[in-house]
């Protein structure tokens, strides 16, 4: 049963990352790799096609080795809640708009405090992407 429930868990992340690459309040990578997570604990083949994915499997590998996310990442996250910010603040009556203000706040500053990848552990990933993973089946 906990199975299933991880499994379901990773399509659901899947699936909200995927809207996430449309939609750009959502953020993509978070999602995936909560997806990643659940297919750890429940899918060996599902993990492993993610963690050899050409975008975000060194954005796992990242997060799991060092919970660091690339600068540029940070960026991506920090224009997006900054065009959430400005949403909020537009469209939205206080006090409601300071909900989304204040999250956008608290988690940007704890995603700018985050660490970012070692330059030289980047450059050994993207060597070992173009030869054969160790974790496919």
């Amino acid at each position: 049963m906990k199975r299933h429930l991880y499994l379901a868990g990773g399509f659901i992340a899947l699936a909200l990352g995927s809207i996430g690459i449309i939609l750009p309040l959502l953020p993509t990578v978070p999602f995936v790799i909560l997806a990643a997570f659940c297919f750890a604990r429940s899918s060996p083949r599902l993990e492993a096609w993610l963690l050899d994915h050409h975008v975000f499997g060194s954005h796992i590998r990242n997060w799991r080795d060092r919970r660091a996310i690339t600068k540029r990442g940070k960026r991506a996250a920090i224009a997006a809640f900054a065009v959430s910010i400005v949403v909020a603040l537009m469209f939205l009556k206080m006090p409601w708009n300071l909900i989304p203000v204040a999250a956008a706040l608290i988690c940007g500053t704890w995603i700018w405090t985050r660490n970012e990848p070692d330059p030289a552990a980047e450059a050994v990933v993207d060597a070992s992407s173009d030869e054969e993973s160790p974790h496919k089946e």
